[in-house]
C-alpha cells in the first residue's frame, strides 16, 4: 500500500451500532474505542484507513430473522423498535462521551468539516427503517432534537410509511406499492426539519413518490448501479438520472451481493468492481453525484478490502483507474459535505 497521505473518507452507511448490541461483549464501547478486531469498524482501524466518520445507522432487525417464502421480512412492533432505537442511540452518545475528545456526533456540515480538519471522528445519527416512529411522528421530533439528521423510511420490508424493496436477484426494484399517506407526511416533515431522506431500501414506486414530493436532493446512501448488478436493491439508470437532476448523491455499497452481476456472496470478489460502479455512475450523472456508502458491519465485503483499515487500497485502485486527486477527494468526502450542507441548510 502506498505511503501517500490518507484521503479522509465520509461513509454513507455502517451498522456498527447494531453490532455493538450483540450479546457476548463485556464493554462494546471500550472495544470500539480501543480496537478489538470485531466486524469492520473500530476507532483504530478507522484512523488507519482514513475513515473520518459518516452516517451511523440505527437498524432494528425483524423479529423473524429469515424472510418468508416470498422473500419478505416482517417489521418489528413500534414500541419494541423505539426501545431498541433509543438503546442504539445511547451507544452512539456513549462513544462520544467516553472518547476523550476523539469522537464528536455531528449535527451540521460545519461541525463535520471541522472534525475532518481536526482529525476528530465524526458520526452522524441515522435511522434505517422508521419502525420506531409512530404515525403521530412524535418520536421523530424528539430524535431530531437528540441529533437525528438522516432517515431511511424503510428497510427491505413494509411498514406504515412505505414498502421496502425485497432482496431479489436478478430483479427490478419495481416491487410493490409506494408511499402511504403516513409516508407522505413523513417526507414532508423530514423536508421541514431538514432531515436527509435515504432512498436506499425504497422500492421503485416509493422512490418516485418521494422524488415527486421532496424538495431536497435525492440521496441513496448505500446503493449501486442496477446496470452492473441486477439486484432489486440497486438503482436503475432512470433512478440514477433523477438523482443527478436533483443534484443528489449515491453512496457506493461495498457488499458483494450488490456489486456482482450474479448476486453470489463470494468474498473473493475483486475490489475493482467497486471502482466499476463508481465509474459507471460518475460517467452517467457526474463525478459530483457519487460517493462511498460502505454498509460496513451490515454486509459481506470483498476480502481484498476486509475492513476500514483497507480503505487506502480502494483509493489507490481509483488512482490506478485514472481518477485524479480532485475526483478522488470528491468521491471520498467532498460530495458528502456538499449534499449534506444543501440538505441540512448549513
Amino acid at each position: 500500500m502506498p505511503d501517500s497521505p490518507l484521503v479522509p473518507i465520509i461513509d454513507g452507511h455502517n451498522d456498527v451500532l447494531l453490532r455493538m448490541m450483540q450479546p457476548g461483549q463485556d464493554d462494546p464501547v471500550a472495544g470500539f474505542l480501543e480496537g478489538e478486531g470485531r466486524g469492520h469498524i473500530d476507532l483504530p482501524r478507522a484512523k488507519a484507513g482514513g475513515l473520518a466518520g459518516g452516517l451511523f445507522a440505527i437498524f432494528v432487525p425483524s423479529p423473524h430473522h429469515r424472510p418468508d417464502a416470498d422473500g419478505n421480512f416482517v417489521a418489528p412492533e413500534q414500541a419494541s423498535a423505539l426501545n431498541q432505537t433509543l438503546a442504539m442511540a445511547r451507544k452512539l452518545f456513549e462513544l462520544e462521551a467516553r472518547s476523550q475528545g476523539q469522537i464528536k456526533v455531528c449535527r451540521n456540515s460545519i461541525e463535520l468539516q471541522a472534525c475532518i480538519e481536526q482529525s476528530i471522528f465524526a458520526p452522524v445519527l441515522h435511522i434505517e427503517g422508521a419502525e420506531g416512529i409512530g404515525e403521530d411522528l412524535d418520536a421523530l421530533h424528539v430524535l431530531h432534537q437528540a441529533g437525528l439528521r438522516s432517515l431511511g423510511p424503510v428497510w427491505s420490508r413494509p411498514n406504515i410509511f412505505a414498502h421496502g424493496v425485497p432482496f431479489r436477484v436478478p430483479h427490478s426494484p419495481d416491487i410493490g406499492p409506494g408511499l402511504t399517506d403516513a409516508g407522505r407526511a413523513l417526507v414532508r416533515i423530514c423536508n421541514h426539519l431538514k432531515i436527509l431522506i435515504d432512498l436506499s431500501h425504497m422500492n421503485e414506486q416509493g422512490f418516485w413518490d418521494t422524488a415527486r414530493l421532496s424538495d431536497a436532493p435525492l440521496v441513496a446512501t448505500h446503493s449501486n448501479a442496477h446496470a452492473l448488478s441486477p439486484h432489486s436493491r440497486n438503482l436503475t439508470d432512470r433512478q440514477l438520472d433523477a438523482i443527478g437532476e436533483s443534484k443528489g448523491l449515491v453512496g457506493i455499497n461495498y457488499g458483494v451481493l450488490f456489486l456482482r452481476d450474479d448476486g453470489v456472496r463470494n468474498l473473493d470478489t475483486p475490489l475493482q468492481i467497486v471502482v466499476d460502479h463508481i465509474r459507471y455512475i460518475a460517467d452517467r450523472i457526474g463525478i459530483e453525484r457519487v460517493a462511498l456508502g460502505s454498509d460496513f458491519d451490515g454486509t459481506t465485503v470483498p476480502n481484498e478490502l476486509k475492513d476500514a483499515a483497507g480503505l487506502p487500497r480502494l483509493i489507490e485502485l481509483m488512482r490506478q483507474n485514472g481518477f485524479d486527486q480532485i475526483s478522488i477527494e470528491r468521491v471520498a468526502y467532498r460530495n458528502w459535505l456538499d449534499v449534506l450542507a444543501r440538505t441540512w441548510g448549513n
